[in-house]
């Protein structure tokens, strides 16, 4: 599990146009990497959208947002063209990433345990370092917690 002050795992992902972009490849730049369930869910949509409001202001600060899910980078495509976001989603379809986190975590529904994607945010500085951890992250006013905490790095 990665924590605050730890050095970011340099894990590959898939992008949607099936580039492989590692974590270390941000390097140099402030980079805030969000982990979420699925795409085209309520709470996953919503987070995105919220993160793409708010894409111009991370750009100001100089902040990459980056979205992960275990979603093909055909899945990506789709809820990227279908919402019109602005935030890059990559894939984690090995689930390294979600190990490398320590996202991949037991969960229970009306009673059902199974294994999924923890939503949870990490906001990694300019040298790799995590800087703060977001874990269980409630939607509602995170992408706006993120953004100020971004502003406060140089």
């Amino acid at each position: 599990m990665v924590n605050e002050g730890d050095i970011a795992p340099d894990v590959a992902l898939t992008g949607a146009d099936g580039a492989t972009v590692k974590v270390g490849d941000f390097k140099g730049q402030k980079l805030v990497l969000y982990f979420y369930p699925k795409d085209g869910t309520s709470g996953c949509t919503r987070e995105a959208q919220d993160f793409t409001a708010l894409a111009e202001e991370f750009d100001k600060s100089g902040t990459f947002v980056v979205g992960v899910s275990k979603d093909s980078p055909k899945s990506h495509a789709k809820f990227t063209d279908k919402y019109g976001l602005k935030v890059r989603l990559l894939s984690d379809e090995d689930g390294a990433a979600c190990e490398a986190f320590g996202t991949w975590v037991e969960k229970s529904m009306y009673g059902r345990k199974y294994m999924g994607i923890e939503r949870a945010t990490f906001l990694i500085n300019r040298e790799g370092v995590v800087e703060r951890a977001w874990r269980k992250v409630k939607v509602p006013g995170h992408a706006e917690e993120v953004l100020e905490a971004a502003r406060e790095l140089p």
